[in-house]
């Protein structure tokens, strides 16, 4: 009996290995837009694909970031100044890359561009710091997409909606956390509806990299600034300790941070080069092992499990 489904199992695993290995034809002649490039994954993975000879067009929000990324690719890559909090700035990129891609349509659109400050226990926050992420996070990643959809259905393409682990379970305050849930809910219905015309949508969703977002010395001025801004009552029902434990637990965070971001650029990669992407791809060791299975915990132990790494206030101790 065992070894039946052990046999059925070996089977269906390569089944999977060799659909995944195969490769969607004329690379070299698809477009695909990057949002987030002037640095972490964005800029890695406009390299990447600009080197397997894809026609990369890259979203950059500075043009020192531009001129940058221009520098170390090939004369295809073309960049482009967007920021995806500004209705104009995505429609006029939208108009740019139609007149790039012609009649061929837009075969891939990476939804990268993200920010995880303000950030903070969700007690110390202001409704403007959950605007400013999710605004960045989601409803910009939405109004991206929906401006492109039509070229993308053209060329029967891909979207690639980068969440987190952290899309399935919440763990600190802030906009980050809904706006990754919120990116999973998008990217699900949207998946459903673009099936009918032949466009995957699929979900990354990394541990914890070593890009801006974890970027150790921001996050503490973000601390800081935001305790110096609470009434002393707040902070008193923290304890006078708790800012210190939280620097610390973010310093140590940092540290164990991966800074290989090719395990994420490398699914990406697979989402928009193979002719069967996944729908999820869980990137990093943390994702894999730890954060995605203790999403299917009860709460209660899933609970129990992340409040060890989590500050407390002195009246708790």
């Amino acid at each position: 009996m065992w070894l039946w489904l052990l046999a059925l199992l070996g089977l269906w695993l390569l089944r999977r290995w060799h659909r995944e290995r195969q490769t969607v034809p004329g690379l070299t002649e698809k477009f695909v837009l990057i949002t987030g490039c002037d640095s972490g994954f964005g800029s890695v993975l406009a390299r990447q694909l600009d080197a397997r000879g894809l026609r990369v067009l890259a979203g950059c929000l500075t043009e020192q970031g531009a001129m940058q990324l221009r520098a170390d690719a090939s004369p295809r890559l073309q960049t482009v100044l967007l920021d995806v909090t500004s209705s104009s700035s995505i429609a006029a990129t939208a108009a740019w890359v139609q007149e790039r891609v012609g009649e061929r349509g837009l075969w891939g659109l990476v939804n990268n561009a993200g920010i995880a400050i303000p950030t903070a226990p969700n007690e110390w926050l202001r409704k403007e710091d959950f605007v400013k992420v999710l605004n960045v996070n989601l409803v910009g990643l939405i109004e991206v997409t929906l401006s492109l959809l039509l070229q993308l259905k053209r060329a029967r393409g891909r979207v690639v909606n980068v969440a987190s682990v952290m899309g399935r379970l919440a763990c600190f305050g802030g906009g980050y956390c809904p706006s990754k849930f919120g990116v999973e809910a998008f990217s699900d219905s949207l998946r459903l509806e673009m099936r009918h015309f032949g466009v995957k949508v699929s979900i990354i969703e990394p541990g914890f990299f070593k890009t801006n977002l974890t970027n150790s010395e921001a996050m503490e001025k973000n601390f800081i600034s935001i305790w110096e801004r609470l009434s002393d009552e707040t902070k008193a029902s923290y304890g006078k300790d708790y800012l210190q434990k939280f620097l610390t637990a973010t310093r140590e965070m940092g540290k164990k941070c991966n800074p290989n971001l090719s395990l994420v650029t490398d699914c990406m990669e697979h989402a928009l080069t193979s002719c069967h992407p996944r729908c999820r791809y869980a990137a990093g060791w943390d994702a894999k092992l730890l954060y995605i299975p203790l999403c299917y915990l009860p709460s209660a132990l899933s609970d129990i499990f992340l409040s060890w790494s989590y500050p407390k206030p002195s009246q708790s101790e």
